[in-house]
């Protein structure tokens, strides 16, 4: 016995670190076993009194049904406010009942179809313009109507919206507003017909037309909501289709009527762009022409990826081309002047000899 004795006081003590490992092991094994102890009491608490006998896993579904069940009567309950609410007859202002057609239904039957009417309507007031006549009739003599209606987009076609952290949201305006403008206002209705709604809108519009060359303007309720996009109806412009110019950085803006557009690139808010100009004369050509039919000339440049530099190529060649023929004719009649000085020549020549 002395000699265990001896032996257990003569062992070497653990080194500090192997024992700080194993306190620290440990207060962490009986950290997680208290935090399941608690889920297990809050599991219980939620059960009540069911639950005391359960298995955990039990306990675990239970609790989701439970919380699924809370959750479908709220829905239930929100269901029947939201019916209640909307489903309500409508008074006048001294408080009484004004009739309508579901006075004659069951109290609650009348209750659910006011509530159904009042969100169709509501879906219906944001898929559809706002009115099938969004532009008044054309002027009349003695005032004068352009001959020509264009429409064109705010955001990307004429300003570009910029962020930073100091000034927040910025619009930035595109060279040649001015000038597009002043060259096209006599001879094209303007219209600015943005998918922004009118309180963003209005004031962006008044900052870059101070002149009041745009004679109307539309916002975001004015256009049809189709697959995500917001569509403008040229039917719904109370002006005659075949002298309608759509300018629109976007196809699907027109794509109910595709060859009243015009799809210009996307404008990055390079101050050095030009694209306004040249849309003017674009613009400026169809109207001096007098042509009959927009979309006869707008149909060429559907499929173009920038068709304002389309134009510009092809004027280019018409240029060249149109050079090409006056060289030919002014050789041609160079000809014509020589065979003349030569056969007038011969004749003198002739009467000369005899």
């Amino acid at each position: 016995a002395l000699g265990l004795v001896r032996g257990a006081a003569t062992d070497p003590p653990l080194p500090a670190t192997e024992s700080a490992t194993g306190g620290l092991a440990q207060a962490i094994l009986q950290e997680r076993l208290q935090q399941q102890s608690q889920r297990r009491v809050s599991v219980d608490s939620f059960l009540g009194g069911e639950g005391e006998n359960m298995p955990p896993s039990h306990k675990t579904a239970y609790a989701k049904k439970m919380v699924l069940r809370l959750a479908g009567l709220m829905g239930v309950g929100g269901a029947v406010g939201v019916v209640y609410v909307f489903g309500s007859s409508s008074v006048d202002e001294q408080g009484n009942q004004i009739p309508d057609e579901f006075d004659k239904e069951p109290p609650v039957v009348q209750q659910v179809k006011r509530t159904y009417k009042y969100f169709k309507d509501y879906r219906q007031m944001i898929i559809e313009p706002t009115s099938p006549k969004l532009l008044p009739d054309p002027l009349r003599e003695p005032y004068y109507q352009p001959p020509y209606t264009l429409v064109l987009e705010l955001t990307d076609v004429l300003l570009h919206p910029e962020w930073s952290l100091s000034t927040g949201w910025r619009f930035k305006k595109r060279p040649g507003i001015d000038y597009l403008f002043q060259q096209l206002a006599p001879l094209y209705e303007i219209v600015i017909f943005t998918s922004e709604t009118g309180l963003t809108a209005y004031p962006l519009i008044d900052s870059i037309d101070p002149q009041g060359f745009v004679m109307y303007r539309l916002f975001r309720d004015a256009t049809r909501y189709m697959e995500g996009h917001h569509v403008k109806d040229v039917s719904c412009l109370n002006r005659d289709t075949s002298k309608v110019i759509v300018v629109d950085c976007k196809r699907e803006a027109f794509s109910l009527q595709p060859f009243n557009g015009l799809a210009l690139r996307r404008w990055d808010g390079n101050s050095e762009d030009r694209t306004l100009y040249d849309l003017a004369s674009f613009l400026k050509t169809i109207a001096l022409s007098g042509v009959d039919d927009v979309r006869s000339v707008l149909e060429n440049y559907a499929l173009e990826e920038d068709p304002i530099e389309a134009f510009k190529r092809r004027q280019a060649q018409l240029a060249q081309q149109q050079e090409e023929e006056q060289r030919l004719a002014s050789v041609s009649q160079h000809q014509k002047q020589g065979l003349s000085l030569g056969s007038i020549t011969s004749r003198f020549w002739r009467s000369k000899q005899q």
